[in-house]
């Protein structure tokens, strides 16, 4: 069906509108990520699932049309990649995804972080591993146990890349910044390490891991990166194909016992900080202490 008639069901009002089904969601979400709509009927379909919200159903037709068309990263061993996405960036805290990739792969998995730079006024991972002098790969890599490999979103799905770049001209956030948070680009078995911001979005992404079978860890990151607040020791739950299980219970307020967070957030701080942290230099934070011990729990199960 061409991407008019979609638009039609879904462009109605929050009210008005009418839910697809995961395989219509899945022709809509190919055609563009194909390339084969316009610039104009992109922006319709951003703004049309803005106002409606995406049910659990079409999210995971976008995600049957991504894996569809994504290339995909390997692990030589076997063993499970860990993966975590990172679009959020830096606002008033650092950047801690590449500590939490660093403190996964010493223990001897291979990481993933895939990612782009979402707007122009954050720090993003991409920043931070540069300043650790880990250079992004401009192919889906076969990843060493014990190796942490970065991936722009653009060379797993040039087509991904564009919608999540319609954000710097429509000015809101669309259906692709929730995907890259679900999706796994591994062609093989991963942890898929995910985080939300409201939680509203802990409902319906962990109806999306269970319809998908997929084996993940969701919990309230930081500032929207998936990494555990340093400051506070959020609820964690896991997902072993599909199935639920509370592997940590929250606690509310903030921690007694804070780290010593760096107070800039430049790429340059962030990247000393994470190597004094990896040299035992300084503590690992608690709660990503916690986090790390869950992802390798659900790596081994």
């Amino acid at each position: 069906m061409g991407i008019s008639q979609y638009l039609k069901e879904i462009g109605r009002g929050k009210q008005g509108a009418r839910s697809l089904t995961r395989e219509q969601a899945a022709d809509l979400f190919g055609q563009i990520l194909d390339g084969s709509v316009t610039d104009l009927e992109v922006g319709a379909f951003c703004i049309a699932m803005r106002v409606k919200g995406e049910t659990p159903e079409e999210m995971c037709g976008f995600l049957d049309a991504t894996h569809a068309r994504l290339r995909r990263a390997s692990s030589a061993s076997g063993k499970p990649i860990v993966v975590l996405p990172s679009y959020n960036g830096a606002r008033r805290l650092p950047v801690l995804t590449p500590l939490l990739a660093g403190l996964v792969a010493r223990r001897g998995l291979p990481v993933l972080i895939h990612g782009t730079a979402t707007e122009s006024s954050r720090v993003f991972v991409r920043d931070v591993l540069q300043a650790m002098d880990l250079q992004a790969s401009d192919a889906a890599p076969v990843i060493r146990d014990g190796q942490v490999a970065f991936v722009p979103t653009e060379v797993l799905s040039p087509g991904l890349k564009r919608l999540l770049d319609a954000r710097r001209v429509i000015g809101l956030r669309n259906s692709a910044h929730s995907l890259v948070k679900l999706m796994n680009p591994c062609d093989g078995p991963a942890v898929i390490v995910s985080s939300y911001t409201h939680p509203e979005y802990a409902v319906s992404m962990g109806a999306v891991f269970e319809l998908t079978g997929a084996t993940a860890l969701l919990l309230r990151g930081t500032e929207g990166e998936v990494v555990a607040d340093a400051r506070r020791l959020p609820q964690m739950d896991g997902f072993r194909d599909g199935r639920r299980v509370t592997l940590q219970e929250g606690r509310k307020g903030t921690l007694t016992d804070l780290p010593e967070l760096p107070r800039e957030v430049d790429p340059e701080t962030t990247a000393a900080y994470i190597r004094d942290v990896l040299a035992g230099r300084k503590s690992v934070p608690d709660s990503m202490a916690l986090q790390v011990e869950h992802i390798l729990h659900l790596a081994s199960a």
